[in-house]
């Protein structure tokens, strides 16, 4: 299934191969059968109303009935919508951290690939658990020389991991290969399986994570579940589903978590969605408004400023749910290390 062409007006990307303004262009269409299996059993899970990150439009989620896998189609996509908060990069520091210490119990690698680094956060921060690893980064766009050049990868990789040019120059170069909520973004995630075991050398380990769809949150918040409302959230796999393609592919699974990868952000960010959709920015108001539009700024700042206590006491509250939903399936990732055949 290939992308339509972006429609004149769209608004522009900010680095060179990231998407534009109509991000879902690229988005695969259920209607045509299942992404993950085939299947032509799509069933319409819900509507997510728009304005979103992933475009102006309502977000319709398809969910597969033979395999459960969960593929997110925006309609009538033209311009970016608001973006909602990202996680502090604290928090972000700390879930990079966990990420790099599952390697632990495995030999120290020497090399290690980020598949979608952006900046290179990730390995400047398991640098700190492995220092004596060598870290190189793969983004499509220029974020990734932007971090070669904060020293945070050593070597940058501008590119999809599925490019020919990308695979013959990487081939069995990589002790690890890492793909921290890279999966769910792309358009077919079993090229990517592929691509990333083309260039581990033989053993070498895979590390995975992605949002979970068994999350409960999932189901208890619809439409205002955190993963429906980020940007470029393609596909949701079942943990089933990729043990059992990674198996398929010659893969020995070595662990798997859904305990470290869970990220408390779920309330705060229903609540957050909320009130983006109650309250739209400024930019998206009508241009002919009855109240000026300065007046009209001053009250959508106070209206913002209200909300503020309430997501406060909605972060604070997934905080100390955390402990709880790490152990159940309200845990919203999960994690899997793979071992290529030695």
């Amino acid at each position: 299934m290939h992308p339509t062409p972006p429609t004149d007006g769209a608004h522009p990307a900010r680095y060179p191969g990231e998407p534009a303004g109509n991000t879902g262009r690229s988005y695969p269409t259920p209607r045509e059968g299942c992404p993950w299996c085939g299947s032509t059993r799509p069933h319409t899970r819900l509507r997510v109303p728009g304005p979103g990150r992933h475009g102006p439009g309502p977000l319709v989620v398809y969910e597969c009935r033979d395999c459960a896998h969960v593929v997110g189609h925006p309609e009538d996509t033209g311009t970016e919508g608001p973006a909602e908060r990202a996680p502090t990069a604290r928090a972000g520091t700390r879930r990079h951290r966990a990420a790099a210490r599952a390697m632990l119990p495995f030999p120290e690698p020497e090399s290690w690939l980020d598949v979608g680094t952006g900046h290179g956060r990730f390995p400047e921060a398991a640098r700190e658990i492995h220092p004596y690893t060598s870290f190189d980064g793969l983004d499509p766009t220029l974020r990734v020389e932007e971090a070669q050049a904060a020293g945070r990868v050593e070597e940058a990789h501008r590119g999809h991991l599925t490019d020919p040019g990308i695979i013959a120059r990487l081939r069995s170069r990589y002790d690890v290969v890492s793909m921290l909520h890279h999966l769910d973004h792309t358009r077919d995630p079993r090229a990517e399986l592929r691509a990333a075991l083309t260039v581990l050398r033989p053993g070498g380990h895979l590390l995975i994570e992605v949002p979970d769809p068994d999350c409960l949150f999932r189901a208890l918040l619809g439409r205002w579940w955190m993963s429906y409302g980020r940007p470029g959230h393609l596909q949701l796999m079942p943990l089933r589903n990729l043990t059992a393609e990674l198996e398929a592919l010659g893969c020995t699974i070595v662990g798997t978590d859904r305990r470290e990868p869970h990220t408390p952000y779920d309330l705060a960010g229903a609540l957050a969605l909320v009130v983006a959709r109650a309250l739209p920015t400024p930019g998206d108001l009508p241009e002919r408004p009855v109240l000026p539009r300065r007046l009209r700024r001053l009250l959508h700042t106070a209206l913002r400023g209200a909300a503020a206590p309430l997501l406060a006491t909605a972060a604070a509250l997934d905080h100390t749910l955390a402990p709880l939903a790490r152990r159940t399936r309200f845990s919203n990732a999960y994690r899997i290390v793979a071992r290529t055949p030695p």
